[in-house]
């Protein structure tokens, strides 16, 4: 496995001036844009049982994943190409000692299946560009950091496979850490909004602020966010399976992640770096252009709320403020004074402080969420998480109902 590794073997022209314009570490608007970071920690408490499987004699497992990828343009072809520049994966494990003793032995295993080759004294193994580290530990440093106690009888392993002499910061390599210490997320308590069939009422409280989800990306050909759980293999569910609902991975054994990228190392990344291939090759939908055109008109002011990495907006004209952190501190939103209502577009849970802010000024919020997930013909709820009374809710995919939007405002796209 040699980097760059290629993401895209050949850009248009207008696809490198995207990419310039909105990825590239110049390009304004968005906090590291050409990495793609992701963290999942998954413990096993009584407040998750349904998922983790806790039990009165089962409890204390954990798996904490983290990765970084770092994209770049190579333009020492005759056309530019995306390509992977540095590579970080890291995979925790808290479990029975004796789990953890059988899963350093399917390490060593699958070392020798992916013929990595000993790196060095400090134990590491290597395989072109790509670097992996185990670590065993009774007691992990990070527990004894946090003062958090292991269970009795329980150790720990951690993997990393990194890209060569690529290093994080101790702040970075922390991070997954700090989101563990912030302990589990607590679900909103939902109230009673009321159900509408369209955005017609926010023509009394124009104009308004959007905040956006994954909702307006999937319009536009993205995966939603259970495809990357599916890839670093979060949790039990499969690609026909429904979104919600599926068990945690929470046994080293049960962990084919490690296994696919020692064994299988270029078909893994490639499944890795396929999401970011998707999102720099998105084009902005009907739903971005009609929210321009608006913004453009007035109706809508400041910038898009968005939690999603794919600069859709961006690409659309429209200026954005980049809402999702690891650490829990959403960054500022600035509502215009003006504002006199937020509008959220597919955004279900757990991104709630822009909506707070706007509860505080005293706007109405207005939801259009389809409000299930529909996959093989087969439709189960999802229900917005934090609505309360005196919110709207449209249920509507984003497209048909901001056109409809922009036609009760005699507005053009």
């Amino acid at each position: 496995m040699f980097l760059p590794h290629p993401v895209c073997d050949s850009l248009t022209p207008e696809q490198v001036r995207m990419w310039d314009a909105h990825f590239s570490p110049e390009a304004g608007g968005q906090r590291r844009p050409a990495i793609e970071e992701g963290i999942w920690r998954r413990t096993q408490e009584p407040g998750n049982r349904e998922l983790s499987g806790w039990t009165e004699e089962e409890s204390g497992r954990r798996r904490v994943v983290h990765y970084r990828l770092h994209y770049g343009l190579d333009r020492t072809q005759p056309m530019e190409r995306l390509v992977l520049e540095d590579l970080y994966l890291f995979v925790s494990w808290l479990a029975p000692a004796a789990e953890i003793e059988a899963h350093r032995r399917e390490l060593d295993k699958w070392l020798a299946d992916g013929r990595w080759k000993p790196a060095g004294e400090d134990g590491s193994w290597r395989r072109g560009d790509l670097h992996v580290t185990i670590n065993e530990y009774a007691v992990h440093p990070q527990d004894e950091r946090a003062d958090r106690d292991t269970p009795e009888g329980f150790a720990s392993v951690d993997v990393t496979i990194r890209s060569e002499e690529y290093a994080l910061t101790r702040a970075a390599r922390n991070l997954p850490w700090d989101v563990l210490a912030g302990g589990m997320r607590v679900k909103e308590q939902r109230g009673n909004p009321t159900y509408a069939k369209d955005l017609s009422g926010l023509l009394d409280h124009l104009p308004f602020v959007v905040e956006a989800g994954c909702g307006t990306s999937i319009e536009a050909g993205i995966p939603p966010l259970h495809w990357l759980h599916e890839v670093y293999r979060v949790t039990a569910r499969t690609g026909n399976d429904l979104t919600q609902g599926y068990a945690f991975t929470l046994a080293p054994a049960d962990d084919i992640l490690v296994k696919e990228v020692l064994t299988d190392t270029v078909r893994k990344v490639d499944d890795m770096v396929s999401m970011f291939r998707t999102v720099v090759l998105a084009e902005p939908t009907s739903a971005h252009r009609v929210l321009k055109a608006l913004h453009d008109a007035g109706h809508m002011v400041g910038p898009v709320a968005t939690h999603n990495f794919d600069r859709l907006f961006a690409k659309a004209g429209l200026p954005e403020a980049f809402m999702r952190r690891y650490d829990q501190r959403t960054p500022h939103m600035p509502f215009p004074d003006e504002a006199k209502a937020l509008l959220v577009i597919g955004l279900h849970a757990d991104r709630r402080a822009v909506q707070a802010r706007a509860r505080e000024r005293g706007l109405p919020i207005f939801y259009l969420d389809t409000e299930g997930v529909t996959e093989n013909g087969v439709h189960k709820p999802y229900l917005i998480e934090g609505a309360r009374e005196g919110d709207i809710v449209v249920r509507s995919e984003a497209t048909p109902a901001l056109l409809h939007l922009a036609e009760l405002l005699n507005v053009h796209i």
